[in-house]
């Protein structure tokens, strides 16, 4: 998203993309279409099967209270609920197979570009906590950093995403082949020490309540959000910051009104907003994102760090995401771009 090598194979090995140097010493990956031209079917297939599985879920839920027979609703739903808990295995080869379509057809659409600071300071038998800011409507950026891309050297990686999408039929299957696994403390540090990275989002989904809606600024909420950091000291895993420009503008978006639909989002722990893409669709627009990843921050392992320790590596990270930040928003035409960490 075995062994390194079986991570790595899934990569790079069929990813077209154009590797340079910046004058500043940064990395920089700009994947490319290969002869023929991407397919626009393709790309929508594979843009439905990464982004789609909510909507589909909803439409077979209406399709069954308002048009299947009873019988064909039955067996729909009863579908739904064996695919909500059945086993899926992240080493499925046709599992595999939907991972490298999705990457390789979808890719192109945005299209994503990957800056890393510092290529060389990362070791593939290290195991690395990446924290991306922000979360925006759908942190999408975060999926060229996944091991199937195969553009960081690290081979072995693991993208933490909310447990509840691991509880939706499809969108289940989809992203475990896709590397992703329940964004859970137990998973987070069984992974670390087993030696894989793991990328997170600090802010998490309510940084959402909190976005900005004419794109004057990007908002990081992580002041108090410090569990990644005591992992990343109890594991002595480094820190290293991330940040996407540009995934703001993939959805348009709007914060309900109504007092029933903000009580259903609490009750089910999830922002009160409502986001579309393209017609209304799952499909985002295909607007570029600049994703930029930083030097890796080492840390001190220690089983039992105080607050103090916490705060002052937390403090670390915050100014290192703001120098990142501030360092490159106008390679991305955003001089006058804020980020407002809260």
């Amino acid at each position: 998203m075995g062994a390194a090598g079986g991570e790595r194979s899934s990569g790079a090995a069929y990813m077209n993309a154009a590797r340079e140097e910046a004058a500043d010493g940064t990395t920089v990956f700009r994947p490319r279409a290969a002869p023929p031209p991407p397919s626009p079917v393709r790309t929508t297939v594979a843009l439905t099967l990464w982004l789609g599985a909510i909507h589909f879920n909803l439409f077979l839920v209406l399709a069954s209270v308002f048009f299947f027979h009873k019988r064909t609703a039955a067996l729909v739903v009863s579908t739904q609920l064996f695919l909500a808990f059945a086993p899926v295995s992240y080493t499925s080869r046709f599992g595999r197979s939907i991972a490298r379509f999705i990457c390789k057809h979808a890719v192109h659409y945005f299209p994503i570009t990957l800056h890393v600071e510092d290529y060389a300071a990362f070791d593939p038998n290290t195991a690395y906590v990446f924290a991306y800011e922000p979360h925006s409507a759908w942190p999408l950026g975060l999926w060229v950093l996944s091991a199937p891309m195969g553009f960081m050297p690290t081979p072995k990686l693991k993208i933490l995403a909310s447990s509840a999408a691991f509880y939706t039929p499809f969108q289940r299957q989809i992203w475990t082949w896709l590397g992703l696994v329940p964004a859970s403390r137990e998973n987070f540090c069984n992974y670390l020490t087993s030696g894989y990275s793991c990328a997170v989002v600090p802010g998490g989904l309510r940084e959402m309540v909190h976005m900005d809606h004419d794109h004057d600024s990007e908002v990081a909420f992580i002041k108090s959000r410090k569990g990644f950091i005591k992992i990343a000291l109890q594991t002595g895993c480094p820190l290293v910051p991330v940040f996407c420009f540009g995934q703001g503008y993939l959805y348009n978006w709007r914060r309900p009104e109504s007092i029933s639909l903000m009580k259903i989002a609490r009750a089910i722990k999830s922002p009160s907003i409502v986001f579309w893409g393209k017609f209304g669709t799952h499909i985002p627009f295909g607007s570029p994102m600049h994703v930029f990843v930083g030097r890796p921050l080492e840390v001190k392992k220690n089983d039992q760090p105080t607050m103090d320790e916490i705060n002052e590596v937390h403090e670390r990270f915050i100014i290192a995401l703001q120098d990142l930040f501030n360092k490159h928003k106008n390679k991305t035409g955003s001089p006058n771009l804020q980020l407002r960490v809260i």
